[in-house]
């Protein structure tokens, strides 16, 4: 049913909040102060006309702008998208009665974006290749991504004859696509398994169109020349599907400030350490003993490591941090951690920190609500929060992530 409303507030998701009799309804793409014509299901409505606009809209950056699911919010000025997705990381805090001073937000640029997840699918119409449409298994088929490095951008038309080529189901599938120091890495999840002849176009197409590596749901199929990422100045040949932050302007802010606070740390524990990003950064001052679960990451970070010079000893151990967490009593041995969990946190391990004598912790964090539950946990145990600093890494999305750093006292003997 079309109805007028008049927007409330911008949600959590970046949708325009109205309240109405029945409740609240979310509008996408409506902002703040606007009065909008929508068609209502529920408590969702879709847009139809902005009959008032706010003075914060502004023209997106992007064609797809709206049809696309990757974005959800190129329609608000630069200062107040910034504003709400600092207030996301303060409204978080708050609600889990943690007392923090949250700093300004580290902005993202355009055009730096160095992996991205498409979906792909075989039609009668040809290839698609592209992003799911918001709340539906539609895919958009792109020709630009202003969020995305310009290499990834140029190589899309490759990208999408390739998926033609190695495509052997009916089904939508996944193509994964990453910058590297290398060329671009290509990993494929759900294509179906490739005939023979198949198999060696695919091959064959890749190594012509100057791709790294083409991989299908782990396996690689060709490998011209060995993807590797740079952390800090330490070349890392990370395996296919392998965890990395998004954009390495992100990734560079957030090991700034681990290694300014973990500065005068001479052993530190690096919790969920994925391939290393931290931990070959930490260690030019520090020894740093890396902890993850993925194998293959773990063994990714142990070969970047025995490559370099100048460096601290780094050890590694394979162990899940949710299933056994490392004890205070283990933690003890460091004077210094950093712990970077996936969204769902880190509760039993904080617990863990909380009960630890280490002096000096950060905590990096994609989801202020769950990083907020974790803080309260260390400042139960005596730890104090000297600064929280939110950073934009997934432009015009939801998504915010957060870097906070405390410090416990000595205890007096």
């Amino acid at each position: 049913m079309n109805a007028t409303f008049e927007i409330a507030r911008l949600g959590a998701q970046g949708d325009g909040i109205a309240d109405t009799e029945t409740g609240q309804v979310f509008i996408p793409f409506a902002l703040p102060g606007e009065a909008v014509t929508a068609a209502r299901l529920k408590d969702r409505a879709d847009l139809i006309a902005v009959l008032s606009a706010s003075p914060e809209r502004v023209e997106p950056a992007c064609r797809h702008f709206t049809v696309c699911g990757g974005c959800a919010i190129q329609h608000l000025e630069a200062r107040s998208y910034l504003d709400w997705k600092r207030r996301k990381v303060v409204q978080a805090l708050r609600a889990a009665k943690v007392d923090a001073e949250v700093a300004d937000i580290a902005p993202c640029s355009l055009h730096v974006r160095r992996r991205i997840t498409l979906s792909a699918r075989k039609t009668e119409r040809g290839m698609i290749l592209g992003f799911n449409r918001a709340h539906s298994g539609e895919i958009v088929d792109i020709v630009e991504c202003p969020i995305s490095l310009p290499e990834i951008v140029a190589a899309m038309p490759a990208l999408r004859e390739l998926a033609g080529i190695m495509s052997a189901t009916s089904q939508p599938f996944h193509v994964t696509v990453t910058a590297t120091a290398s060329g671009l890495d290509i990993a494929a999840e759900g294509s179906g398994r490739m005939a023979g002849p198949q198999r060696l176009a695919a091959a064959d197409f890749a190594s012509r169109a100057g791709f790294a590596r083409l991989s299908v749901d782990g396996e690689i199929v060709v490998e011209p020349k060995k993807p590797a990422i740079l952390f800090g100045d330490v070349a890392v040949p990370v395996p296919p599907g392998s965890f990395l932050q998004a954009t390495a302007e992100a990734e560079q802010a957030m090991a700034d400030l681990v290694l300014a606070h973990l500065s005068r740390a001479k052993k530190v524990a690096d919790l969920f350490a994925g391939a290393g990003s931290f931990a070959l950064r930490l260690a030019k001052n520090s020894e740093v003993h890396a902890v993850e679960g993925d194998a293959a990451a773990l063994a990714a970070l142990d070969r970047g490591f025995r490559q370099a010079s100048g460096l601290k000893r780094v050890t590694a151990e394979k162990r899940d941090l949710f299933r056994r967490p490392l004890t205070f009593k283990e933690l003890n041995a460091f004077d210094g951690i950093v712990f970077d969990p996936p969204r769902a946190g880190a509760e039993d391990q904080s617990k863990q920190i909380a009960r630890s004598d280490v002096p000096f912790v950060v905590a990096v964090s994609c989801n202020p609500g769950t990083l907020a539950r974790d803080l309260s946990i260390l400042v139960a145990g005596g730890y104090r929060i000297k600064a929280v600093t939110p950073i934009d890494q997934f432009l015009w999305s939801p998504h915010v992530e957060a870097v906070a750093l405390l410090e416990k006292p000595k205890r007096r003997r």
